[in-house]
C-alpha cells in the first residue's frame, strides 16, 4: 500500500528515509545543499545541531509539509571525521578508530508548527582491532567512500563493531526514539496514521 507523504526530508539519504518507513512515516524527498564546513572552535555537538536545522530550514520553500533535517557526525578525540577523500584516509580513520571507543553524533531538527525543534543523540561505538588486510578489503568493497569516518555500521562494517552505548538508529543516521518525538510535537502521525495518540504524549486516565 501506498501512503500520502507527511513529512518532507531535506536530505538525500536513502537510510534516513528507510529508518522513517520503518516507524510509519511516508516522506517527500528534498534533498538541499549546504556548507557543511565547521566553524572555528565550533563543538561537535554545536555543528551536527547547526547543520540539522539549516537543513530543514534550507527545505521549507519546497514543500508545506513539515521539514525533517538531519545530520551525523564521527568524533575521535574531539575531531569531526568526514567522509574520506580516498582509500589511504578512509584507513587512517578506520586505524585511528579501531581497538576503541568513539562517539558517533546525529543532530535531528524538523521545522513545523510547532516552530523548529531539535534533538542531539551521542552513541559511543566500539570497534575491535581491523587488520590492514581488512582495511584494504574493505575498502575495495566501496562502501566506506561516502561515509562519515569511512565505516557503515548497518551495512560490511558490522564485523567491526564489538558494541554500542546509546542508539543503534542513530549511528544509521536518524535517532528514531527522540524522531518520534520531535514529530508528535509537529502533529505528524506515526505508523501511518494507525498510532493516533505520539510517544510524548500521556494516555488519559
Amino acid at each position: 500500500m501506498t501512503y500520502d507523504p507527511v513529512l518532507c526530508l531535506a536530505s538525500a539519504s536513502p537510510r534516513r528515509r528507510e529508518l522513517l518507513a520503518t516507524i510509519g512515516v511516508a516522506v517527500e524527498v528534498r534533498p538541499v545543499n549546504i556548507d557543511e564546513t565547521p566553524r572555528a572552535d565550533e563543538a561537535a555537538h554545536d555543528y551536527v545541531v547547526r547543520l540539522a536545522w539549516e537543513k530543514a530550514l534550507a527545505g521549507a520553500p519546497f514543500s508545506t509539509l513539515p521539514i525533517l533535517g538531519a545530520d551525523t557526525a564521527v568524533v575521535c578525540d574531539g575531531a569531526i571525521l568526514g567522509k574520506p577523500a580516498g582509500a589511504e584516509q578512509a584507513a587512517s580513520m578506520l586505524r585511528g578508530l579501531a581497538g576503541r571507543a568513539h562517539e558517533v553524533l546525529t543532530g535531528v531538527a524538523v521545522s513545523g508548527p510547532a516552530g523548529l525543534l531539535t534533538a542531539c543523540v551521542a552513541t559511543r561505538v566500539y570497534l575491535r582491532a581491523i587488520s590492514e588486510t581488512e582495511l584494504a578489503a574493505y575498502w575495495a568493497t566501496g562502501e566506506p567512500a561516502d561515509k562519515a569516518g569511512g565505516y557503515a555500521i548497518q551495512g560490511l562494517a558490522a564485523v567491526f563493531v564489538e558494541r554500542i552505548e546509546g542508539s543503534h538508529s542513530a549511528v544509521v543516521g536518524l535517532p528514531l526514539f527522540e524522531t518520534a518525538n520531535l514529530l508528535s510535537q509537529q502533529g505528524v502521525l506515526l505508523w501511518n496514521g494507525a498510532l493516533p495518540i505520539g510517544p510524548s504524549s500521556c494516555p488519559m486516565s
